[in-house]
């Protein structure tokens, strides 16, 4: 009997500890469904953002907020008088709030201090705990978590923001909320039927921690020397998209009008809205702004801080495009590479005279020439051989018009960006010719950058993207993001006739401005005019790669609207790629391959635009504008509002055993979205 008693009660424990292994959480909270019992959240941690080296980007800190319980304070006048001096003397909490926060006599709950740092509560908690303290009552202190941004504004249009209630707004925070937000835990104090205390703390879920592509110091490089071209030069703005042309990931990305997460809504960001107006009238301008009548001028101001031109804007790429229509025509067996082209100074297509930039001709220029000197005479017969269907063919393959999915916020729609090239039912002969030279077609950055990447890596597309790994609070890898092959574009083959042409180009050709002394370069000059046509205002680029032979990384750069004499043959996106790979290809341990390279920039062949056409301009000059909005063209970027649908969660999209990352959400607080409160 002994013994069966004994195994009885073994099965017992037994049995208590399986109940409380496996479901003990779930009795738990159905015990204290059945008693009178108080709960407070325990807040979660956002989980941080590393770059590609581990350097945090985006963190968050430990904060408190200052409670107090007015009911328990005034019970006792010795007690209150010494809680009231003591929060005077640590906090600053005057006589006058204290009587105000006190007239809530019935409240056990009021925040009097929010954010206070764990220096700031300890002096006040070992004052608590010395016997000078020991008349303190009703205070204590709620700890939360407040976003801190290390670097400040670098990276920022990368990163994003984070506004009240760990909602990510714009870049990685926008697009990756889901991971990066935990759950709340939960401490349930309650009575028992015979009236003892009792505690238990249901603890929280941290959010998961994103690796990043962003090499913060590749981010810094950029950001310091296109800092220094707009001190030394200026700009209405400057763009940059850094990619390792291998993968398409996303090494860097700057917008020259920055702000700092840690305070978006600080109107300091907006002053370059403002070039006319004296500091003292700017500072006027932030208090009219400030006024609840002039929320949405304020909001529209900060909007246009927070875009992300990179992704989010589309331009006229110019002469940039001409590597496309090349790489297609070769592709496709239209050309050989054997080629001339006679070059007069225009071609009459239709109606209309159309100019080369050379208005006197380059005369009779071999496939390789044409890129070098950069021939809208020759591209246009290029374009005409291909015809319609084919141009169309590969603007699509090198995904013009589509969405890129890069995996964050702020690319417009599918069905905008559809609207902003010619197709093959709309590519009449003059569309056709303005086309094939990067006029009339509009872009996005982050599209051409990936387009090209492609051209030079042996045709393979890939989806551009920023992070890389998701990791959870333990170091356990949850998800890994590897390249994600999209399509081929070109051949191998191909891909290697335009490695070589592009090389001239710099080597011989309009990007001479882009050379760097020892170093294999490849790339192309942009040059488009804005409109309304005939403005002198122009948007300057120059997208390279190195080494020339074998490219490891891929420098993008856009240069609206310098403030120079003759914008036209400034060259200034080559230049501001110069300065920024003087520093860069050292840092990637890319080494010098061509040692014999002259630099004379000043025997570049600049890129002298000219207007397009003589006279009048068609009216359907850009796609997606007709009538007077072709004309007009506001500040001559043909820009479309980002599509504005709202945050896409992130999903996971299997193909073998690569996985996707979250397709980029449009949730960036772009032009006519609405943010959360500050």
């Amino acid at each position: 009997m002994l013994c069966a008693f004994s195994a009885f009660l073994l099965l017992l424990v037994a049995r208590i500890i399986q109940i409380n292994v496996s479901n003990g959480k779930k009795y738990e909270k159905q015990v204290l469904s059945q008693k009178n019992y108080d709960s407070l959240a325990v807040p979660f941690k956002r989980g941080e953002i590393l770059d590609a080296n581990g350097t945090v980007l985006a963190s968050s800190n430990k904060v408190y907020n200052l409670v107090i319980e007015p009911k328990n304070i005034i019970k006792d006048e010795k007690k209150k008088q010494a809680t009231v001096n003591a929060l005077n003397k640590y906090f600053g909490v005057t006589q006058e709030e204290m009587t105000e926060y006190l007239k809530e006599e019935k409240s056990l709950y009021k925040v009097i201090k929010k954010k206070l740092t764990y220096e700031e509560v300890k002096a006040f908690t070992d004052f608590q705990d010395s016997k000078d303290g020991e008349d303190i009552v009703g205070v204590w202190f709620e700890e939360g978590y407040e976003r801190v941004y290390p670097n400040n504004e670098l990276a920022c249009h990368l990163l994003g923001f984070v506004v009240s209630g760990n909602e990510g707004i714009g870049g990685i925070e926008g697009s990756y909320n889901e991971y990066l937000n935990g759950e709340d835990g939960r401490t349930y104090t309650y009575l028992t039927d015979d009236y003892n205390l009792q505690k238990t703390t249901e603890p929280p879920k941290n959010g998961d921690t994103l690796i990043t592509t962003i090499d913060l110091k590749v981010q810094d490089i950029v950001q310091e020397n296109a800092e220094e071209y707009m001190n030394d030069i200026g700009a209405k703005n400057i763009s940059v998209i850094v990619m390792n042309p291998k993968t398409c990931e996303i090494l860097a990305l700057y917008n020259a009008h920055q702000f700092d997460p840690n305070d978006a809504y600080s109107l300091d960001s907006i002053r370059y809205q403002y070039p006319d107006l004296s500091d003292e009238q700017f500072e006027a301008k932030k208090a009219e702004l400030l006024k609840e009548e002039n929320s949405e001028e304020k909001l529209d101001a900060l909007n246009e801080v927070w875009r992300n031109f990179a992704l989010s804007d589309t331009y006229e790429p110019g002469s940039t495009y001409k590597t496309f229509t090349i790489s297609g025509a070769i592709e496709d067996g239209i050309l050989t590479g054997s080629e001339t082209f006679y070059c007069d100074g225009y071609q009459q297509v239709a109606d209309w005279r159309i100019n080369c930039h050379n208005r006197n001709g380059h005369g009779e220029v071999t496939l390789s020439q044409a890129l070098e000197k950069s021939c809208n005479d020759a591209l246009m017969q290029i374009a005409a051989k291909e015809g319609p269907v084919v141009f169309d063919k590969y603007q699509n393959l090198f995904g013009f018009g589509q969405r890129t999915n890069i995996d964050i916020a702020g690319e417009q729609s599918e069905s905008a960006l559809a609207s902003l090239i010619y197709h093959a039912d709309t590519l009449h002969p003059v569309e056709l010719a303005t086309s094939s030279f990067g006029q009339g077609v509009t872009v996005s950055m982050i599209q051409l950058a990936t387009a090209f990447c492609s051209v030079i890596n042996g045709g393979y597309y890939y989806e551009p993207h920023v992070v890389k790994q998701i990791v959870d609070e333990n170091g356990n890898v949850i998800k890994n993001y590897d390249k994600i092959l999209v399509r081929r574009t070109i051949s191998e083959e191909t891909s290697a006739i335009m490695r070589e042409i592009l090389f001239k180009v710099v080597d011989e050709g309009t990007g001479k401005k882009a050379g760097v002394e020892g170093y294999s370069i490849g790339g192309k000059t942009g040059t488009a005019e804005k409109l309304p046509r005939g403005n002198d205002k122009y948007l300057l680029s120059f997208i390279g790669f190195a080494p020339a032979e074998d490219p490891e990384v891929m420098v993008y750069c856009i240069v609206d609207e310098p403030h120079t004499g003759d914008q036209s043959t400034s060259g200034a996106g080559s230049v501001l790629f110069k300065m920024i790979a003087e520093d860069l290809f050292p840092y990637l341990n890319i080494y010098k391959t061509n040692d014999n390279y002259d630099i004379q920039a000043s025997d570049a062949d600049d890129e002298t635009p000219t207007p397009i056409y003589d006279g009048e301009t068609p009216e359907n000059d850009v796609a997606g504008q007709t009538g007077d909005a072709a004309q007009s063209g506001g500040e001559g970027n043909s820009e479309t509002p980002p599509d504005d649908s709202g945050q896409e969660t992130p999903e996971d999209i299997q193909e073998g055993s690569t996985e996707t990352a979250p397709e980029g959400s449009t949730e960036a607080v772009t032009e006519g979205d609405t943010p959360p409160p500050e």
